[in-house]
């Protein structure tokens, strides 16, 4: 939205300058986007919210100049128009009320069309309009300074003399005034005599009616149309013009019928002629709506309190009417054009944004201390943060799946829950397991040339149990394609397995504090790369989560770290091997864990090469050599009696 300042001053006796104006506006909520100098004025672009239609015209903007600054706002508000001389009436139909609410015609003889002034010719020009002739810039002109949309036809051109406010037939057709012809239907609202439409209603005019140098007799429409059916119906024409987007956002009956006023009066003072006939159809002007507003709820929602002058002022300048209620309490009459004022917290919202935000004390919230540990909200955020942490990205899929996906993985071979109208094959049945949707996003990502794929999704999945369905948290993993990363030996790269599964969910149980329950990774086959799959039941994990951890404090010796690198059997887990050391290796081991395994030409097959480190520490002194030695050995024991290992 372009508004010059001139034009403004014109409306609110502005002492600002451009520039302090601008940093007014942006922070009551109308923000400037850029500011430029045009001549001896300055044009102002504002971004406009879609909820403000009111701001869509230089009245509005000069409305809120006015209850920021103080100032008296001014408009031009035509009274007591007439129509006089008698050159036969204009009869309106409307055929659905809901459509257009209000139907509005002004005839004017005797017009002579020709160039505008220079003075309104600037004007438009300056807020991107170009100037077509006196009668087309009225309306125009109008449209900039009060946002509401008219229309002048040559009514000598018109077919009849009944205007019709109708859907449009499906085959009929219309040739615009940009020159483009269109095809219509019924989800078009059209302007039409008996015989044809005249113009697209809300949008634009048609050829046949247009206004031009030879026009002596106009007829000045303005309206009120249904912003649902003008966005649908200029979106079905691929159409965008200023008018439908006003129409688009609201406009309301009182401001119709002013800005048909006040453009009836222009075109006599500019292009002369008399107004003969005045008609119109539809609804009443409807009444105001009113709201109560408390100081009580005023101050606890802004907090702090604001004098009550001071909230009269800024209401009634921004067109409010408000008076006494109950004591603490003012009725506040909400104006026409604010249909995004429904209750008193919008009320709030308009004395904060006017008063000024950086003018009410800043306070920190107060906190409620809770009792217990985590929420299962909390522990799924932790849940998603470690997951991330390792690499993967969350995924989230639909719950609805094809039938025969379930027969993927076991946990699909239970009774899935069927959909009884299904929209498509895809949507069959509700997932009892979420693998068949992690692998079908695998194979999109495959699709896409994607080399590594690692995903986790946390969702519902459902089953039959008796004749209704049980709903079951879950969580799922699958990880395809090529692990790079860097060490100070360089660049390295493996395939995904199942032991990275393992690690996985492993390494999210260890975090969690609860233990992971034994279970076998699943593998599967997608353009020809290995996908590896795990599922866990959450309902589960998190009843096992402990709330509380214990903690210690560090160490005050250092610990002696051992790496011992052996080949064992390839069917051998090396969870076995670090629950036998945790288990038999008491006393100085304080931790083993598996930092390397490798399959190789170095190694037979049918063995695996594992590395573990055994961390070694005293909580009373700092070890010996001599100290150290005797129970390392009796780790290399373990592993050579118990799993036969080769000590490399």
């Amino acid at each position: 939205m372009r508004v010059t300042y001139q034009w403004l001053k014109e409306f609110v006796g502005i002492t600002l300058s451009p520039q302090e104006l601008a940093e007014r506006l942006t922070m009551a909520g109308l923000e400037v986007v850029s500011l430029e100098k045009a001549g001896q004025d300055h044009i102002l672009e504002i971004e406009i919210t879609s909820n403000r239609p009111d701001w869509l015209s230089v009245a509005g903007v000069a409305r809120e100049v006015a209850a920021l600054t103080g100032k008296t706002l001014t408009l031009p508000l035509p009274k007591g128009i007439k129509a006089r001389g008698r050159s036969g009436g204009i009869r309106i139909v409307i055929e659905n009320k809901k459509d257009c609410p209000l139907y509005t015609a002004k005839v004017i003889e005797g017009v002579k069309v020709g160039p505008s002034p220079e003075w309104m010719r600037r004007r438009l020009e300056a807020v991107g309009c170009r100037s077509i002739n006196n009668v087309v810039d009225i309306t125009n002109y109008v449209l900039f300074e009060r946002g509401q949309p008219l229309h002048a036809f040559d009514a000598d051109l018109l077919g009849t003399d009944t205007i019709v406010v109708r859907r449009a037939a499906r085959g009929e057709t219309i040739p615009l005034i940009d020159g483009a012809e269109k095809a219509l239907d019924q989800e078009v609202l059209v302007i039409a005599d008996r015989q044809r439409p005249v113009a697209i209603a809300g949008v634009m005019g048609g050829k046949a009616t247009e206004v031009t140098e030879k026009s002596t007799r106009v007829l000045l429409e303005a309206a009120v149309f249904n912003p649902v059916l003008i966005r649908r119906g200029r979106r079905r024409l691929g159409m965008q013009t200023d008018s439908s987007y006003r129409f688009e956002r609201g406009v309301d009956i009182e401001s119709a019928q002013i800005a048909s006023a006040r453009a009836a009066l222009l075109i006599q003072e500019i292009a002369g002629g008399r107004l003969t006939c005045i008609k119109s159809a539809g609804v009443p002007v409807p009444k105001r709506a009113s709201v109560t507003l408390s100081r009580e709820r005023l101050q606890r929602l802004l907090g702090a309190p604001i004098p009550p002058a001071a909230v009269k002022r800024i209401l009634t300048g921004l067109g409010f009417q408000v008076r006494a209620g109950r004591p603490g309490t003012v009725r506040v009459g909400v104006p026409l054009f604010r249909q995004d004022v429904a209750g008193a917290e919008d009320l709030v919202e308009e004395v904060a944004r006017v008063y000024g935000y950086a003018r009410l004390p800043s306070h920190l919230p107060a906190l409620t201390p809770k009792a217990g540990g985590p929420t299962v909200q909390d522990t799924l955020a932790r849940m998603r943060q470690i997951l991330t942490g390792l690499g993967l990205s969350e995924v989230i899929t639909y719950s609805l799946i094809d039938r025969a996906m379930c027969t993927l993985v076991p946990a699909g071979e239970c009774m899935a829950p069927e959909i009884a109208n299904p929209l498509s094959q895809d949507q069959e049945v509700l997932r009892p397991t979420l693998i068949p949707s992690l692998l079908r996003c695998i194979g999109l990502n495959l699709n896409q040339k994607q080399g590594s794929v690692r995903i986790f999704e946390i969702a519902k999945t459902f089953s039959l149990h008796g004749a209704l369905p049980r709903e079951r948290l879950t969580l799922g993993v699958a990880v395809c394609g090529v692990r790079e990363w860097v060490t100070e030996e360089g660049r390295r790269e493996e395939r995904f397995e199942g032991r990275h599964i393992k690690g996985i969910v492993e390494t999210l149980g260890a975090r969690l504090h609860c233990p992971v329950p034994e279970y076998t990774p699943v593998g599967f086959e997608i353009k020809g790369q290995q996908v590896f799959a795990a599922e866990l039941d959450l309902e589960k994990l998190l009843a096992q989560a402990r709330r509380q951890v214990k903690v210690a404090p560090l160490p005050r010796f250092p610990a002696v770290v051992r790496d011992i690198s052996f080949v064992v059997d390839e069917a051998l887990a090396a969870d076995e091997i670090l629950r036998a050391l945790q288990a038999h290796a008491q006393g100085l081991l304080r931790e083993a864990r598996i930092v390397d395994f490798y399959q190789g030409r170095q190694i037979p097959a049918g063995k695996k090469n594992l590395t573990v480190s055994c961390s070694y520490r005293s909580d009373e002194h700092t070890l010996t050599e001599e100290e150290v030695l005797p129970a390392h050995e009796k780790v290399l024991r373990l592993l050579t009696e118990r799993f036969h290992a080769a000590i490399r």
